[in-house]
């Protein structure tokens, strides 16, 4: 079994001091994550008014909610490994003021007609890209043992989307269409020059000599990237496709309001990001292992149970309020993973693979709730399918990802320490 590891004064890692200018810039990246995310999520809550403004087909819409997901989560790859190259301190920056001009062109006068939205979307995807900017640059001024609670908070920036979530169309209803673009806008002109001002990264960064596109081929070829792929999909893509799809699918099978689906919606957005750095804290002590097992079961309980369409109070609130935080936790641990397993010099070409399988993992599902919908007239199915993923995830984790863990453990890694500098829950 994984047990957490003990120092010789028989104190848990968590431990391990860790300096105030570490938190400073973990507070910093956190900030501009969840900034970004805004930014980035800002189109979402506006779909269905274009979709009357402009005569959208429910085809046309998807896709104008689509495109900065989809650009945002593959745009994490090279992000990513440009990161490892230059650090946090100029990416943060370059993201924050390059997302600015596809804000701008969208609350100015991208908002017209369905190509310029289109175009104006893609480049807005470059927003969801801060998250690999993001992973390396935190990990690299944690020490080993505190880093998945360091990437858990830093992931729940996650939260900007509730921020547009929240205020988009009230600012709409308020200020007329460009006053939430150019809002984000002026808030992101402040984080580019107060990170410009302010981060710094880590002393002793490992810096990869080898071309970007040796660094990916390489990237490509590590256990870890395709091990944790697959567990970041299925835990960041099920909250992704909840927080796009719950609304629908309480309107539909429980016949709430649209007001009252959405603030559930918000309630169960909120618990998954705060449950984030919770599930990387415990994974620093108990494995992250541990955590993403437990959490892949608790999904696939609230999977089983919500499949029946139970009364939504109590039961059909506590198995989305269930799924909510373990989905949350499971998110966390899965960056703790990367953390334990990745070179150092590959952190943000690894995260960034992983943050792009997270991102496009959250839009199947969706569409395959709304084809079983349609053809079967219930969501039963569409449930009973998550548990079946959850159920094999889990299977995954407690078998080649456990001996990941393991083999890892014993063999040191280029720009990690050995020894008691293990992160918790390594030992098997």
């Amino acid at each position: 079994m994984v047990q957490p590891v003990k120092s010789k004064s028989g104190r848990s890692p968590s431990g391990v001091p860790v300096s105030g200018r570490a938190w400073l810039m973990l507070a910093l990246a956190t900030v501009g994550f969840a900034v970004n995310f805004w930014a980035w999520a800002l189109l979402s809550p506006l779909g269905p008014r274009f979709k009357e403004s402009l005569d959208l087909s429910s085809f046309q819409q998807s896709l104008l909610v689509a495109v900065p997901v989809v650009v945002g989560s593959l745009g994490r790859v090279p992000v990513g490994a440009l990161t490892d190259r230059f650090g946090g301190r100029v990416m943060f920056p370059i993201v924050s003021a390059v997302t600015i001009v596809p804000v701008l062109s969208l609350g100015l006068a991208g908002h017209s007609s369905l190509a310029a939205l289109l175009v104006g979307g893609f480049f807005l995807g470059i927003g969801g890209t801060a998250f690999a900017v993001g992973v390396p640059f935190v990990n690299a001024w944690f020490p080993p043992e505190r880093r998945g609670l360091g990437i858990g908070v830093f992931g729940a920036g996650m939260g900007g989307t509730a921020i547009s979530a929240l205020t988009t169309v009230r600012l709409v209803d308020a200020r007329g269409m460009a006053a939430p673009f150019l809002i984000t806008a002026a808030v992101l002109a402040v984080y580019a020059v107060v990170a410009a001002a302010v981060l710094r990264d880590a002393p002793g960064r490992t810096v990869p000599a080898e071309p970007l596109a040796r660094r990916l081929a390489v990237t490509f070829r590590l256990g870890i990237t395709w091990q944790a792929s697959a567990l970041y999909a299925v835990a960041f893509g099920g909250y992704v496709a909840f927080s796009v799809y719950l609304p629908t699918y309480l309107k539909t099978g429980y016949g709430l309001t649209q007001a009252d689906a959405a603030n559930r919606m918000a309630g169960f957005v909120l618990l998954a990001v705060a449950m984030r750095p919770v599930g990387g804290w415990l994974s620093d002590r108990l494995g992250p292992v541990r955590i993403l097992a437990g959490a892949l079961a608790v999904v696939v309980a609230g999977a089983v149970v919500q499949s029946f369409t139970p009364a939504l109070a109590p039961v059909g609130t506590v198995a989305f309020l269930a799924m909510a935080a373990a989905l949350g936790a499971g998110s966390g641990a899965t960056f703790a993973l990367v953390a334990l397993l990745t070179p150092a010099d590959r952190v943000g070409s690894v995260t960034g693979v992983v943050g792009a399988a997270g991102g496009l993992g959250g839009f199947l599902p969706p569409l395959v709730m709304g084809s079983l919908y349609g053809e079967y007239g219930t969501y039963a199915a569409g449930l009973a399918l998550l548990a079946i993923v959850a159920a094999a995830a889990l299977a995954f984790t407690l078998t080649a990802v456990r001996a990941a863990v393991r083999g890892g453990d014993r063999k040191p890694r280029t720009g990690r320490r050995s020894g008691h500098h293990r992160i918790a829950g390594t030992t098997a």
